[in-house]
């Protein structure tokens, strides 16, 4: 069997070797990056099993990271234990809305790491692909994924290209929190150059369409500072 590959990304050096060896006597292959933009450079060219990731990085963030591997649908399912010395819920919450799948705060036990890896393996695994659905409905609103037909009850919602192709996306994601630029990449894609506040304009015209009130909505929603989410469909 093919070893899994991982890859340790944190600033601190010492910190970083001592992970390496404990998970080499596992038996994994690991990779290692002091910061976010050699991370991402090896995330493309070895593609790993699994990524160790420190929130608190130079330059580009662990929360960064996370974003634009989440916003990829090549690496949007690519398992992630976040490593922080913070300890606040805000941090947490936010690195596990964005996608991250455990979540470990410094100081930790090297052994309780390796044993946070094995488990997020093999809950990977474990995990079947997801099946496309057809239809999505939720409190009133469906959306029609093959017709591209959005109602509100039994009222039809007419919606511009740009806001449908949002709310299916969103819909598709619901609980899943993405930035403005995540939001560029899969609805507007490769398109002539598109300010991250123009989703702002669609968000709001998507929202004056389908919500009861705008300034108040249960569909879409803003977590601030970050991005945009649609409603998180299992807390209901």
């Amino acid at each position: 069997m093919t070893a899994k590959k991982i890859l340790v990304v944190d600033d601190e050096k010492d910190l970083v070797e001592l992970i390496v060896f404990n998970l080499e006597q596992e038996g994994y292959t690991v990779f290692k990056a002091w910061d976010g933009e050699q991370a991402m450079e090896i995330v493309r060219t070895i593609k790993p099993d699994l990524i160790v990731l420190d929130l608190m990085l130079p330059g580009l963030s662990g929360l960064d990271i996370c974003r634009r591997l989440r916003g990829k649908a090549e690496t949007e399912n690519l398992p992630i234990v976040m490593v922080t010395a913070k300890g606040q819920d805000v941090d947490k919450i936010i690195g596990l809305e964005l996608g991250a799948d455990d979540y470990i705060t410094k100081p930790f036990s090297v052994r309780e790491l390796v044993a946070r890896v094995r488990a997020v393996l093999r809950r990977s695994e474990r995990k079947p692909a997801p099946e496309e659905e057809d239809a999505f409905s939720f409190r009133g609103l469906q959306v029609n994924y093959l017709s591209y037909e959005v109602r509100l009850g039994v009222r039809k919602v007419e919606l511009g290209p740009k806001e449908l192709k949002l709310l299916i996306f969103l819909t598709k994601h619901p609980g899943r929190v993405y930035s403005r630029d995540q939001l560029l990449d899969y609805v507007w894609g490769d398109e002539t150059y598109v300010e991250p506040r123009t989703v702002d304009v669609h968000i709001s015209r998507l929202r004056a369409a389908i919500e009861k009130d705008k300034e108040s909505p249960e569909y879409i929603l803003t977590v601030r500072s970050i991005g945009y989410k649609f409603a998180d469909v299992k807390a209901t």
